[in-house]
């Protein structure tokens, strides 16, 4: 009976393992499983009196080629891919609103700002002022429809963080769901392998949405946590996340932890990776910073062209009024938690300093700080209105409690809303209120290029006398306060001249060429009211703002160079970082694989060898039946 007994086993066992091989061939290309494996042991033995005789052997259990180190890594790097292929896709959508050439906002800036050449050079030209309208109006039509386009983006990135967050809590529904169903099949002694492959799978899955932190139980089941230190499942309990509106700003979306009803925010930089990450960075980083950049291009240059043109006279002798719809002041959002009555708000000081960034504004014990939220540049201020970064900060009413706080956004509307105010062409401030007056009795060396008012100054139009001296620099008679002191102490003080350099005095700005003579002169005043229809002094003023310094030192013609270039930073940026990690997650998906995948070669050969042990041990059970009817034959007679 022994022979029988380990012909029968044996018979057994490889005919399990030919069933495994099989089940392993037919899942070669299931996503998620793991080769399995019989796992064979000894009988045991028995005594007799000539020694000990094994008993055979049998199948202890059937385990999956699994290391859970390598599965860790491929979910984790897998996870880290996720987030950046999604964020250098949105990406590539958001470069696509930013087109270069004709049909770039670029081309639309220059063009309105060169069409002023034709008013300048026939100031009663009403064809070429026309002209300075429309490239106006087309200025702004393109920034208004780029703003649409961000806000197009940030709505469907919404939608898709409410569609990934679903997903999320399904996929940890389902976890624990097979963590019942595990730790149910573990009283049975052997691991569900099956199961075990399709939680790792739901893990996976997971994971490509959001970065999760397993611990395993010793039961069994698994516990998932995201963000850190959030559990999302506890065995067979689940948890979920939310998506709700920030509790300051209205137009950005928080993901939520919600744990027996109660919601905690997740930061933005806990999520780690997955595809929810990738989204919530595009969408708070990367839009709102494109976003304030778009806003500083409008707000800068519809706060530029306006100071210009308000400097100006347009043909019916009137004040220039403002070119484009005056941006209104940005109001602040108050924090959760104020116990103060302030309301806040920030409107443009100095166009050529703007920062696009967000900011938020601190009621502190001893004051008030402003701080940029860009880089967390903190600047502390005494009382409001106080300017930093070009910008004012107001206190509209009310007052503020230590401990109160707003947000500022002042770029986040400013391209949404530009509209062209002028409508007529006479109404375009093209004349100087100032002229220059050259002396009867000058040497010639020197011819004026362009006069022009630079600012809103008491005295522009206080008549000023230039006088040129032997060395070359001049002195100035009937300058009112706030002018530079003289480069030179004299007597008597003088400033040096430079040829082709403005010489800014009173609020206007008088460029000159050649050589001057001692003695020369030239007097500025008020433009007489004739002369409106042929002065072109303003438009000359406007020509000039092509190269005022304005975007941190960069030309205002060339603001939206310094956006696309940021732009195209982010993107190179982040498709540098989606090869990288889809490499590092191929590299360790190809490595967790050589462990738990089928080798279909592996497989044949392992075939062969079983189905020879199948048949071999046959075989030893014919013969031992064989022997056991001899027996039986010769003991019956």
């Amino acid at each position: 009976m022994s022979a029988l007994n380990i012909g029968a086993r044996a018979l057994n066992a490889n005919l399990a393992a030919l069933q495994v091989i099989g089940n392993n061939i037919a899942n070669v290309n299931t996503p998620g499983y793991s080769r399995q494996n019989v796992i064979q042991q000894t009988s045991g033995y028995q005594q007799m009196g000539n020694g000990f005789f094994g008993k055979g052997m049998e199948i202890a259990t059937v385990e999956r080629s699994h290391n859970q180190y390598l599965t860790r890594e491929a979910q984790k790097a897998g996870s880290v891919a996720a987030a950046d292929a999604l964020r250098y896709a949105r990406l590539q959508q958001l470069e696509a609103a930013f087109p270069t050439g004709s049909a770039g906002l670029g081309t639309a800036l220059n063009d309105m700002l060169n069409a002023w050449t034709d008013v300048a050079s026939s100031p009663g030209n009403l064809t070429a002022r026309t002209v300075v309208i429309a490239k106006g109006e087309e200025f702004a039509s393109r920034l208004r429809n780029t703003a649409s386009q961000i806000d197009s983006l940030q709505q469907t990135t919404k939608k898709q963080v409410e569609g990934t967050v679903k997903t999320i809590n399904t996929l940890a529904q389902d976890l624990a769901r097979v963590n019942t169903r595990i730790t149910e099949s573990q009283g049975s002694g052997h691991t569900p392998n099956d199961l075990l492959d399709q939680r790792d799978k739901i893990l996976g899955e997971l994971n490509k949405y959001v970065q999760t932190t397993n611990v395993h139980a010793a039961d069994g089941s698994v516990s998932v946590f995201v963000a850190g230190s959030q559990p999302l499942v506890l065995g067979s309990r689940s948890n979920t996340m939310a998506v709700g509106a920030d509790s300051t700003d209205a137009s950005r979306v928080v993901v939520s932890f919600v744990q027996g009803g109660v919601s905690t925010p997740i930061p933005d930089g806990s999520l780690g990776g997955g595809e929810l990450a990738g989204l919530m960075r595009f969408m708070n980083e990367d839009l709102v910073d494109v976003q304030n950049l778009v806003g500083r291009l409008a707000l800068a240059t519809a706060t530029t062209v306006n100071n210009q043109h308000r400097l100006g006279v347009d043909l019916q002798g009137n004040p220039g009024q403002n070119f484009f719809n005056q941006p209104a002041a940005a109001t602040g959002l108050a924090r959760p938690g104020n116990s103060g009555s302030a309301q806040v708000s920030a409107s443009v000081a100095d166009p050529t300093a703007l920062i696009a960034s967000d900011y938020e504004l601190r009621f502190e014990a001893t004051g008030m700080s402003v701080i940029r939220l860009s880089d967390g540049t903190a600047t502390p201020v005494g009382s409001l209105p106080a300017v930093v970064d070009g910008l004012t900060f107001n206190l509209d009413n009310g007052a503020g409690n230590p401990g109160d706080s707003f947000l500022i956004r002042p770029y986040e509307a400013a391209a949404r809303n530009l509209q062209v105010a002028i409508g007529s062409p006479d109404r375009l401030a093209a004349a100087s209120p100032v002229m220059v007056t050259p002396g009867t009795g000058n040497s010639g060396g020197l011819s004026v290029e362009s006069l022009y008012a630079s600012s809103a100054s008491a005295n522009l139009t206080d008549p000023v006398t230039i006088t040129f001296l032997a060395d070359g620099s001049f002195t100035a008679t009937g300058l009112g306060p706030g002018n530079p002191a003289p480069d030179n102490p004299g007597p008597p003080p003088s400033y040096t001249f430079r040829p082709g350099e403005p010489i800014t005095l009173n609020g206007w700005s008088l460029t000159m060429r050649g050589s001057p003579g001692a003695g020369d002169t030239f007097s500025v005043g008020a433009a007489p009211t004739a002369s409106i229809g042929q002065n072109a002094g303003n438009g000359t003023g406007m020509l000039a703002l092509r190269d005022l310094a304005t975007f941190e030192g960069v030309p205002l013609s060339d603001g939206y160079v310094s956006l696309f270039s940021d732009i195209g930073t982010r993107v190179q940026g982040a498709e540098f970082a989606a090869s990288f990690s889809a490499n590092i997650a191929d590299t360790a998906e190809t490595a967790r694989v050589n462990v738990a995948g089928v080798n279909l070669d592996e497989e044949a050969a392992r075939l062969l060898q079983y189905q020879q042990a199948y048949q071999a041990s046959a075989k030893f059970l014919q013969i031992a039946q064989s022997t056991f009817d001899s027996l039986l034959q010769t003991v019956g007679r």
